[in-house]
């Protein structure tokens, strides 16, 4: 990796960034990663488990992180430790080592935690180009944990229409990537190419998953911040990018924000996003049936503070599942009795096993049906030509399909 270009976009006076409250997060987070880490100072064990026919490097299990959370930080509850070790994986900095989905379970599921180079608190902003790259490289070598997902090659395939013109630069620099990786360790090589899936898990997701980087307050100011340029993992230039380097422009002083500065920074971020958001209760509400509202609500049931959850769980369960729902969705018996012999103790989890089968039916269903549409061809024309779908002409495609 190209650690240098990490060095020098962080180069210089003291980061305005470094008192935002994203920033502010993730250093409480690593501090608790590195406490985790920590064996000397009752950490968990880093070990090396023996599989069939190999051994898998420097992992722990997802039972002991839980036990280690509800010990140290004082947590009663088991579902509260998941929940935070779940919001901990999510930013990226922990991963299980054979799933995309950034979650953390208590049980024996195996995790691997992410390098500080990795970090969040980096300030990645990582372009297509580099996303290019690590597909490209990834079909490279054979071996068949890196082998590109549904989604991975759908992706693919889009980034090479996309950069048609430049594609054999990408080429060239994934063909070089994948000879200084050949040069490693084997052990070293597995670790990292692990860490790289999980770093791109974090910010290109498997659909279906939260992004959490895809509404970062420095998204909607970068306008504002013209001399602020994006950090390539690869280090690849962007063609976009024609602002000098943050390292050879001279660090003026700040001063104190006024309360009015504020204000104006509130209005400007509110303009922002009611220009680039899509509101769900607007137009995605009506492209989504009752499986998609299902899953989102459970999604929301997991962000939920505990004292709202098992009220919170039980609209759930009238709105979907319950005898008459007003918007009843189909579920396995399976699933069915699992799920009310959850709410007998609501929980953000109560509805796993009922949202796990729904996401199964929308992946091999309502996303394959997606993605013939016209309505997302259409969108995809708007995007090749330049061009964005307002909610009024996105409105009159669904009423005229």
């Amino acid at each position: 990796m190209a650690e240098g270009s990490k060095d020098q976009g962080c180069a210089g006076a003291t980061d305005p960034e470094e008192d935002s409250p994203n920033v502010i997060v993730y250093r409480k987070i690593e501090d608790i990663v590195m406490r985790i880490q920590d064996e000397k100072a009752g950490g968990v064990a880093i070990r090396t488990v023996k599989s069939f026919l190999s051994k898998i490097p420097s992992v722990v299990s997802g039972a002991d992180i839980v036990q280690w959370l509800m010990k140290n930080l004082t947590i009663e509850d088991a579902a509260e430790a998941i929940h935070l070790g779940s919001l901990v994986a999510a930013q990226g900095y922990l991963f299980p080592i054979s799933d995309h989905v950034l979650t953390l379970k208590d049980d024996g599921t195996l995790y691997r935690f992410q390098s500080p180079y990795f970090w969040p608190s980096n300030c990645w902003e990582p372009e297509n180009t580099d996303y290019a790259i690590y597909l490209c490289k990834r079909t490279m070598q054979n071996k068949a944990r890196l082998e590109l997902a549904d989604y991975e090659a759908e992706n693919l395939a889009r980034l090479q229409r996309a950069f048609a013109r430049k594609w054999e630069f990408i080429f060239m620099q994934a063909e070089a990537q994948v000879k200084i990786d050949r040069k490693k360790d084997k052990a070293e090589r597995k670790i990292l190419d692990s860490q790289e899936r999980a770093f791109w898990d974090v910010h290109r997701p498997v659909p279906g998953c939260v992004n959490t980087t895809e509404m970062d307050i420095r998204k909607c100011r970068r306008e504002r911040n013209p001399h602020r340029v994006k950090k390539s993992v690869y280090g690849v230039p962007d063609d976009s990018q024609s602002q000098p380097s943050p390292a050879h422009i001279p660090s003026q002083p700040t001063k104190k924000p006024t309360k009015e500065d504020v204000q104006k920074e509130i209005t400007f971020l509110n303009v922002q996003l009611d220009r680039h958001c899509m509101k769900v209760s607007k137009v995605a509400d009506s492209l989504m049936g009752y499986t998609e509202q299902f899953w989102l609500a459970v999604q929301e049931l997991k962000r939920r503070p505990l004292q709202e959850v098992a009220s919170r769980a039980q609209e759930i369960w009238q709105e979907f599942l319950a005898e008459g729902a007003p918007s009843s969705i189909n579920l396995d018996s399976h699933s069915y009795e699992r799920t009310s012999q959850n709410l007998k103790d609501p929980g953000r989890y109560s509805f796993e096993d009922a949202q796990e089968h729904i996401f199964k039916l929308m992946k091999s269903d309502s996303y394959a049906r997606f993605l013939r549409s016209n309505i997302y061809q259409d969108l995809l024309l708007a995007r090749k030509k330049g061009k964005s779908l307002t909610g009024k002409r996105l409105t009159g495609l669904m009423q005229s399909s």
